[in-house]
Formats: C-alpha cells, sequence, structure tokens
C-alpha cells in the first residue's frame, strides 16, 4: 500500500448510505499528486538545479490527534444540538463520530511512519516527528497517560481508563444528536443516520475499548502545549467545581433553561460548571480522572523515557512552570518551540512578552548577524543554524487581544500573528515555522519587507482526530545554487481504504477500526471531504524553495 500521496491519494468513492441531506461516501484511491514547485520567495523564473543539490534533514509533523476521554462527565457533548447558532461558534464540535476509534488512528499512523524507509524526494530516514499541540482533547491526566502508552508501544487499554463505553455514542442516550453505531431498533433514527446515511457498526463500541497492542513510535519525537492540554474541550478554565464533577458518577445532558446563549461563550471560558445544573445522566465514574496544567504536561513528557529526553522539555521548564524550550538535535537546524497558548481561556493563541524576548535571544545564539527592531544589522560571530520554529497556533490564529480577558497595561508587549511574523523576519535563518490548531492543511510564504528576496515559509498540516487524518513529511534540501528547498510530501496512515464488513472478524482488528476512523472523519457533515481541510494542492505535496540564509 502508497505510502505518500506521490502515488495515489484518497478520495470520494461509491455512496454506501442515503441520507435526506448528504450521502454516506465510501473512500477510494485516486491518482496521485505529484510535487508542485513554489516559488514566491525567489521569483518565477528559478529553475531546480540538474545536479549539486545536497539533503541537510529529514523530519515528520503530526498535529491535533486530540485523543480523548470518550466517556468523561466534563465533556459537553450537548452543545451540539446549538451547532447552527452563530453565538456557540467557538464552542463547537465538541463531538465527533469517530472519536472513540481515534486511538487506532494514531497507532495507524505510528506504524506508517516507523515503516518509511525516508523522504521521497531523497530517501534520507526521518531523523525527528514534531508533534504541535492538542495531543490530547479535555486537558485530563488519563488522556495524557493513554497518548504517551500508544506512543511507548505495548499492550494498551483505550478507554482511558474504563473498560466499556459509557458515553454519547450508546443506545439509548438522550438526544438525537449523535452516531450511535449499533442501533437499538427503537425510536427514531439518529440524526447522522437520517440526515447523512451513516452505516450500522454492531460491536463497534466494545471493539474501541478493546485492549491492543500499539507498535510505539521508533523514531525520536518532539511534544508542544496547545490548547487543548490546558483547557476543557481546548476552551474552558477548569475550576474546582468541574474537577469534582470530572471525579462524579453523573454526566450533564443538557442545558439549564436560565442560560443565557448570548454569553455562552464567556461563561464556558470562566465557569463551565454553570452548564452542569440541568439534567445529568448516570455513567462510570473514575478514580484517576484529574486535570492538568502545564508542569503536568512537562513533566509526564520528563518522565516518559523516550528520546530525546523530556521529548524537548528540560527540567528548567518544569522549575519555571513554561513549556517552550529549543532543540539541537539536527545537525545545523535549531528548533525552537513556543508555548502559544493562553491559560486564561479561549481557543486563540498568543506570546507573552517575556517569551518573545526568549525567543529573540535563542534566535541571535544562532545567527552571525540579524536585524535590530530599530532596522539596523548587528553582527554577532555566532555560528549560523537554520532554524524551524515550531508551535500550536499559527498567525491566523495568534490575537494580541482577548476580549473575555482583558490585559493589564504591563501586558502591552504581548505578540500576536504579525508581531511574530515581524521578530522571525529580523532573523534570516528562519526558514520554517510548522504549527497546526486549525485543523487544515495550509501553506504560506511570509516575505520580508525588510530584506527583498528573504522570507521563510508557514506550514500548517492537518489534523490527525478529523480528515485527512495526515502527517507532513518536510525534507531540507541545499541546491547548491544560492538556494533552499522544503520538500513537503503528505503521508496517510497505512490501513486499508474501504473498513471490513462489520460482521467480519477482522473489522475489530486495529488496522480496520482505524480505517473506519478515517471513512467516518470523511463523512462528518462540517469536517469531512468538501470542507476543505486537506487545503488544495499548493498546500499538500510542494517544494517550497527560498534562498539560503547561510549564502551571504
Amino acid at each position: 500500500m502508497s505510502r505518500t500521496t506521490l502515488e495515489r491519494v484518497l478520495g470520494a468513492g461509491p455512496v454506501l448510505g442515503r441520507g435526506r441531506d448528504t450521502d454516506y461516501l465510501s473512500l477510494a484511491w485516486h491518482a496521485g499528486e505529484p510535487h508542485r514547485t513554489r516559488r514566491e520567495l525567489v521569483g518565477s523564473t528559478w529553475e531546480r538545479p540538474r545536479t549539486g543539490t545536497r539533503v541537510l534533514a529529514c523530519l515528520a509533523h503530526v498535529t491535533d490527534m486530540q485523543l480523548a476521554d470518550v466517556c468523561s462527565p466534563a465533556r459537553f457533548e450537548f452543545f451540539n444540538g446549538h451547532f447552527t447558532d452563530p453565538r456557540m461558534r467557538a464552542l463547537v464540535p465538541m463531538h465527533r463520530p469517530q472519536e472513540a476509534i481515534t486511538a487506532h488512528a494514531i497507532d495507524a499512523l505510528v506504524r506508517t511512519l516507523n515503516g518509511l524507509s525516508g523522504g521521497p524526494r531523497t530517501g534520507h530516514p526521518v531523523q525527528v516527528v514534531i508533534t504541535t499541540g492538542d495531543a490530547i482533547d479535555n486537558a485530563q491526566w488519563n488522556e495524557m497517560g493513554l497518548l504517551l502508552d500508544i506512543l511507548r508501544g505495548g499492550l494498551v487499554s483505550p478507554g482511558a481508563g474504563l473498560t466499556a463505553y459509557d458515553g454519547v455514542q450508546a443506545a439509548g442516550w438522550p438526544h438525537d444528536l449523535f452516531w450511535r453505531p449499533e442501533c437499538d431498533g427503537g425510536g427514531e433514527p439518529d440524526l447522522y443516520r437520517s440526515r447523512h446515511g451513516f452505516p450500522d457498526r454492531p460491536g463497534l463500541l466494545a471493539a474501541a475499548f478493546a485492549p491492543f497492542v500499539a507498535e510505539g513510535l521508533r523514531l525520536p519525537w518532539l511534544a508542544c502545549h496547545g490548547n487543548h492540554e490546558a483547557l476543557i474541550q481546548g476552551v474552558g478554565v477548569p475550576t474546582p467545581a468541574l474537577q469534582g464533577l470530572l471525579l462524579a458518577d453523573r454526566k450533564p445532558v443538557e442545558f439549564a433553561s436560565d442560560v443565557p446563549l448570548d454569553d455562552a461563550l464567556r461563561l464556558f471560558t470562566h465557569s463551565s460548571e454553570v452548564f452542569t445544573t440541568a439534567g445529568a445522566r448516570t455513567v462510570t465514574p473514575l478514580a484517576g480522572r484529574r486535570f492538568i496544567d502545564r508542569r503536568d504536561f512537562v513533566a509526564a513528557h520528563l518522565a516518559d523515557g523516550g528520546e530525546p529526553d523530556g521529548h524537548g522539555f528540560t527540567e528548567a521548564n518544569l522549575r519555571d512552570g513554561t513549556a517552550f524550550y529549543v532543540w539541537d538535535g539536527l545537525p545545523g537546524v535549531r528548533v525552537v518551540c513556543l508555548d502559544t497558548t493562553r491559560v486564561t481561556g479561549g481557543g486563540d493563541g498568543s506570546l507573552d512578552a517575556a517569551q518573545g524576548r526568549w525567543l529573540a535571544d535563542r534566535l541571535r545564539e544562532v545567527s552571525s548577524s540579524h536585524l535590530e527592531p530599530d532596522g539596523s544589522r548587528v553582527t554577532t560571530g555566532n555560528d549560523d543554524r537554520l532554524v524551524v520554529v515550531i508551535s500550536h497556533h499559527g498567525s491566523s490564529t495568534l490575537m494580541r487581544e482577548d476580549p473575555l480577558h482583558p490585559r493589564p497595561a504591563a501586558d502591552a508587549g504581548v505578540l500576536g500573528g504579525a508581531d511574530l511574523v515581524a521578530l522571525l523576519h529580523r532573523f534570516p535563518n528562519v526558514v520554517l515555522w510548522l504549527n497546526g490548531h486549525t485543523h487544515v492543511s495550509e501553506v504560506r510564504p511570509w516575505a520580508s519587507a525588510a530584506e527583498p528576496g528573504r522570507g521563510f515559509w508557514e506550514v500548517t498540516t492537518c489534523a490527525v482526530v478529523d480528515w485527512p487524518g495526515q502527517a507532513r513529511l518536510v525534507e531540507f534540501l541545499d541546491n547548491a545554487d544560492g538556494t533552499l528547498s522544503l520538500v513537503c510530501t503528505m503521508v496517510d496512515h497505512d490501513s486499508p481504504a474501504r473498513p471490513p464488513d462489520p460482521l467480519d472478524p477482522v473489522a475489530r482488528e486495529p488496522a480496520a477500526l482505524a480505517s473506519l476512523h478515517r471513512e467516518l472523519s470523511a463523512n462528518v457533515p462540517w469536517a469531512g471531504l468538501d470542507a476543505g481541510l486537506a487545503g488544495g494542492p499548493e498546500d499538500r505535496n510542494v517544494e517550497l524553495v527560498l534562498r539560503n540564509p547561510l549564502v551571504r
């Protein structure tokens, strides 16, 4: 089976089910996408040299896995009932039909990355896997433990502590908002079946929670702090009252009639417990559930024992309560990880003034010359390294202002997206900014206004949890003509395009569940095949060319 999308890509296949609004489609292989050359930073006349090209590095990018405790009492799936209400836009979706089998999709992607012989352009082995946040969904310790179990390898219990499913997709759960894979034969079909043609999958929920053997990622990998690692479903600040609910045996299932939707975002961000006062359903409690903070997140990686130590994080991060770092494990390349998450709440990110100063210092260390804020050039004598910046949020979702949490005057140095781009432009050795958060594959050139002909590329990769669930390879090439190429190639996980029939015993195997995860995600009405999450051809298999900053 093809492991990159150069040879073949997944797309719409024959109709499997008819719905009132949309049809449920299978997936099928289509012709592959060759690399497109993007020349915005070097000019349209550039041509690739025939000889002399030298490979510098090869990495993989994985983001937004959002591995969830799908039965958590502190998830608010019933918000999906207000999906079309513009007042709830920042709070939905809070449930996906495929999320109970996300662990299997992650495992399938891990197996695929392990099996790659190298980058498709150069054959150079993948040296490191970079993850850029939202690896978990609801800032819970048991989610963090499950994720590390999958990446470490061995016997995994995908119920995040539970052995049987006890969530919104179970037969008999109130509301018709959620896809119930095991039809109970009574009442009206759920909305996914009636409106979108979703199938019956008997035995799915038991298979989803059955232990399986994860292969474990055999490559070094780096971690990054995202909003879903810090906030309830990526938005709300964990409160003591909600921690109590997290340990309880009652799960809210509907809005209280007196909760004003006009104020829903502010209320959920700072006091989400107000949404727990109406109807509830008895669920299985779990003593190990608790919310995590930034230090917990860092400590879990430091204790993991994989490579590299701490997956980028250091004891200094643990001591200082920070989650930004540098990693110099690639010859000639520095990776700078930023923490763009606002722990004060809300899905958007920012960079505080202190981290902005830290970033400038770390870039200065690997730059023989750079620009000061006033535009003057400074020569440092430092040894040059190429720089890759990684963060969860990208330029479009980093905001200086937070309307729900006004900043004091002393916080005036907060950086939004435009501010960070301007800072990076002062350091010509920055060639690539990798990020996630939007769940959309997108590539953007950032040309330097101060130094015409120079700039860097911003590359955002789609989410594992949603369609198309891919990873991205990036090969770094010195073209020996004063330019670099960053060759990006999308990778599908190596599971079947079409999951087996649910009555086939193979349907309960991890690869089959990963295949079903992808098929379900392709049919989600707001985030499926037609939602644009895969980006365009110019955002996927691309050769990104820029001037080599080390050639003066």
